[in-house]
């Protein structure tokens, strides 16, 4: 039986993000600092810039930004999930803006907002475990609430793999989020509220 495994990506764990990062479609390219990033900041840095960024997260940051998948051991897959206000281009989206029922300044309020899975392991149930695991990551970090941005698949069947960076709805349905609103034909804002009973990702 297949197991998949998941881990914090600490400052040991760099060859690993790597890894998984570069395993196909646009990680090796966008080193997760899309949301961490200004549009002009973003387009004005090169793919060398933005890993130097990310390895400088991983080995020297407060903690980790984003958890590992390993599948029978070996590295499949990345999510980042880190507070809201420390991914400023989300309080600069529309879809955030106009969807999300917390202030911009709330600390509290923790987002995942990022999918990398190496085509070898798609359509495993990586994503999934990852958005389980990255509850649990927020409510131990001392998180109020997570926040979730996926695509809505059946406003846009016609997706590539590339383009669910953000997860679908399913995806955190089953992790115990609910829908707050949908901003657009084909983005939802979900959420996880942390300060009551524990959420499906413990049951």
């Amino acid at each position: 039986m297949t197991q998949i495994t998941v881990s914090p990506a600490d400052s040991h764990s760099w060859p690993a993000v790597e890894r998984a990062l570069s395993g196909g479609g646009d990680g090796s390219s966008c080193w997760c600092q899309w949301f961490r990033l200004t549009a002009r900041e973003f387009e004005g840095s090169s793919r060398e810039e933005r890993r130097s960024a990310l390895r400088q997260e991983v080995e020297e940051g407060e903690r980790p930004p984003g958890l590992l998948a390993h599948v029978d051991g070996k590295v499949a897959g990345w999510c980042r999930v880190a507070p809201r206000v420390e991914q400023p281009r989300l309080n600069r989206s529309r879809i955030v803006r106009q969807g999300s029922s917390h202030p911009c300044a709330d600390e509290g309020v923790w987002a995942v907002t990022c999918f990398v899975v190496r085509r070898e392991f798609r359509r495993h149930g990586v994503a999934r475990v990852l958005a389980l695991a990255a509850v649990d990551f927020a409510r131990d970090q001392g998180a109020t609430g997570v926040e979730a941005y996926p695509v809505d698949t059946t406003a846009r069947p016609q997706m590539r793999d590339n383009e669910l960076f953000h997860g679908d709805i399913g995806l955190f349905l089953a992790a115990g989020f609910v829908e707050v609103t949908h901003p657009s034909p084909g983005r939802a804002v979900m959420e996880l509220d942390l300060t009551g009973a524990r959420g499906a990702a413990d049951t």
